[in-house]
């Protein structure tokens, strides 16, 4: 190999090596005034705060529609064994109600500055999870948001429907019970573990990207935390401090 060849090489690998993790607001920016866990506004003031991208998260109804919303069961509400109607009947802490699908996207491209991170939430038959991912990968398509859109999921049913329905999308699995070289067959786009997974097998960040995989971590909110995986060499960190890890950043 020519000497200067070898030299560039050296130097992407180290600039690869040192290139600071992207953050990732955990169920949009929601701490902070006006905002609630997976509304309209987290997403917005996520993308008013300039972050690489904005987690959110779906559920599909006892009716077959899809909702936004962490909780499996909010406000005495079991957001799969409901419909759509009597879900959207719940008022979040900022006065939005819990918006559908179709509402948080059109909201996501008004605002193209941030990437989406969508969770599909493990459902009780893989048939339904299967039913979910079409669905959501139509709508995605139909919005114009397959460059944009990161699909996650912590069952692994629902991760492979979607690499079925959108071979060409980023999937990312979110249980942690499998090495990085089990996840690279599978077409992933890496490993979105837990901080405990990640502490608990350091080694995993060194073999991900070995494998040609992207590691992000969930979910890290303290300044102890955050100083810890970027010096692993993290490429995302998911935060509900996103604030905080801007600022950290900046000082490195």
């Amino acid at each position: 190999m020519k000497k200067p060849l070898l030299l560039l090489l050296l130097a992407g690998a180290i600039s690869a090596a040192s290139a600071q993790p992207r953050i990732i607001a955990h169920r949009g920016h929601w701490r902070t005034a006006g905002s609630a866990q997976n509304s309209l506004a987290s997403f917005v003031k996520a993308d008013s705060l300039g972050v690489y991208g904005s987690e959110m998260d779906v559920w599909l109804t006892a009716d077959g529609k899809l909702i936004v919303n962490h909780d499996r069961i909010y406000r005495g509400i079991d957001m799969e064994r409901s419909t759509a109607r009597t879900i959207r009947s719940i008022v979040l802490p900022n006065g939005e109600r819990i918006p559908t699908l179709d509402e948080y996207l059109r909201t996501v491209r008004a605002h193209p500055g941030t990437r989406l991170v969508l969770e599909l939430k493990s459902l009780a038959d893989p048939k339904r999870e299967d039913e979910a991912a079409a669905k959501i990968v139509r709508k995605i398509r139909r919005y114009g948001l397959e460059e944009r859109t990161d699909y996650i999921a912590f069952s692994i049913n629902a991760c492979l429907a979607f690499r079925k329905e959108a071979p060409e999308a980023r999937v990312w699995y979110l249980e942690g019970d499998l090495a990085p070289h089990r996840i690279a067959p599978l077409g992933f786009a890496g490993i979105d573990y837990s901080q405990e997974i990640l502490h608990a097998h350091p080694e995993w960040v060194d073999e991900a990207h070995a494998q040609g995989l992207e590691v992000n971590v969930w979910t890290v909110d303290t300044e102890e935390e955050m100083r810890y995986f970027i010096a692993q060499g993290v490429d995302f960190i998911t935060t509900n401090e996103p604030e905080l890890l801007r600022r950290i950043l900046a000082e490195e």
